[in-house]
């Protein structure tokens, strides 16, 4: 897994990478036929896409968005808090990504970090997958975009509060 330990002054500070599960990290059970949860599937992204960027992962849970509580939110927004890394990146489930980012913009004390929550309409295991360009945007919009709470998919960027998930379209549109 890229991960970086450098103490170099020159090399940026660790961007976090918290994991919640969701699609992205979904994997086909070939006994039972369900998508579930092996473990996370980021150490392969990264390294696939050759990440070179110093980021430090913890898996906070591995869940499908529907069955995240309100408790398990705020241990989001208390992990988001307690770190000391000021860029942070999300994986989520998309179903209830807007429900975590309205969360987790409603708590004062993450004013002066920038977070990305991202994820992916199709498991990465299965191939044809978003997962990947959703992470790569993810990451680079964490490392431009002002202070605040933001959703990165389908390559765009949205604001916390501006974003739904369009079931229809299978697109994250803005209100």
């Amino acid at each position: 897994m890229p991960q970086s330990n450098l103490k170099n002054q020159n090399s940026p500070p660790p961007i976090r990478l918290f994991v919640t599960g969701g699609t992205l990290d979904k994997q086909y059970q070939e006994t039972t036929g369900e998508l579930v949860f092996p473990n996370t599937h980021l150490p392969i992204i990264l390294q696939e896409a050759n990440v070179s960027l110093p980021i430090e992962t913890t898996v906070l849970m591995q869940k499908d968005s529907l069955e995240i509580t309100e408790d398990e939110r705020i241990q989001i927004c208390q992990a988001c808090i307690e770190t000391p890394q000021q860029k942070i990146i999300i994986t989520h489930g998309t179903d209830t990504m807007v429900n975590t980012a309205t969360a987790l913009s409603r708590t004062p004390e993450l004013k002066n970090k920038t977070i990305i929550l991202t994820g992916a309409m199709r498991p990465f295991m299965l191939g044809h997958s978003d997962a990947s360009f959703n992470l790569g945007s993810a990451l680079m919009a964490v490392q431009l975009a002002k202070t605040g709470i933001y959703i990165a998919m389908n390559g765009q960027l949205f604001q916390a509060n501006q974003v739904q998930k369009n079931r229809r379209l299978g697109l994250f549109t803005e209100l």
